[in-house]
């Protein structure tokens, strides 16, 4: 009962909600007023929600496989090293203690065009560094590379799941003749799958709602660590438009420019497409279950 209790109040009280406010236009001070579904016609023409999604996708699809895999081969890293283990262990993790915003600015810093550390190491060995996150080009790499440094968590649980392999079954194969990689791909990758699924599930969700790391990297990037205003140009998605994600654009429709009827629209919408990309992954992952059985 109180579980259900919790998911009521937490979880399907703010859904209603929020669907019932995402069908009327309303600010902070102002009465909400019934527009029906012009909310959701106007998301399907909106230009900035359009590079919103495209960004929001291209950090799904390279963000997501590269914290899962950065996060497995850290893991496999520290299960085969033998000495001082437990001080890479530590050291791994405690980027992921960092505050967000304390974390986002370090690595603006150090990723810093010219001055940052990275760039003077690179000119020492006759390489000019990238505009890391003030060029467009490279500031979607540049994010992604700022999520594995905080992959403390992830690489956690897969650590967690890799010393639970049975080692039993690990000899058992040796004997049998199996190399590593066979090893690893009838054994251990196997007893991993659920742990691949709930990785893979929670870096999706952390990506889709990537919000506090895009807006203060785009705020330091571009000298202001605090963007206001109520427009993209306004630092938001610094430089042009490309850390530009969907809950951005969600957070400026909600508060700078009190659009709150479509702000909701927009995270009935985001709830909606992570439901479904879930609902995709958990599919794939049964079938792929079943095919290996």
């Amino acid at each position: 009962a109180p579980a259900a209790l919790g998911i009521l109040f937490f979880f399907v009280y703010p859904l209603l909600t929020a669907v019932y406010f995402s069908f009327h236009q309303f600010s902070v001070l102002s009465t909400p007023v019934y527009v029906g579904m012009r909310n959701y016609s106007f998301a399907l023409h909106d230009p900035n929600l359009q590079k919103a999604v495209e960004n929001t996708l291209w950090l799904v699809v390279v963000m997501v496989p590269a914290q899962v895999l950065f996060g497995l081969g850290t893991g496999m890293l520290l299960v085969a090293m033998r000495r001082s283990a437990s001080v890479y262990r530590t050291l791994f993790y405690l980027p992921a203690l960092v505050p967000p915003v304390a974390g986002t600015l370090a690595f603006v810093y150090v990723f810093k065009p010219q001055i940052g550390p990275v760039d003077t190491i690179l000119k020492t060995i006759g390489i000019d560094g990238p505009g890391w996150f003030t060029d467009p080009d490279w500031a979607k790499p540049s994010l992604t590379l700022l999520a594995l440094w905080g992959i403390g968590n992830t690489m956690v649980i897969f650590l967690a799941a890799l010393l639970d392999v049975p080692a039993a079954l690990l000899e058992a194969a040796s004997l049998d003749g199996a190399n590593a990689w066979q090893r690893f791909r009838h054994v251990t990758l196997p007893t991993l799958s659920p742990v691949l699924v709930f990785t893979t599930i929670t870096s999706i969700i952390y990506t889709l709602q990537y919000f506090t790391q895009a807006a203060v990297a785009a705020g330091a990037a571009s000298g202001q660590v605090t963007a206001g205003g109520n427009s993209m140009s306004n630092n938001f998605g610094f430089p042009q438009g490309s850390t530009f994600t969907y809950p951005l654009w969600m957070y400026i429709q909600g508060f700078p420019d009190g659009h709150l009827g479509y702000a909701n629209a927009l995270a009935v919408l985001l709830f909606f497409a992570s439901f479904a990309v879930i609902a995709i992954v958990l599919r794939r992952a049964r079938s792929f279950h079943g095919e290996s059985q």
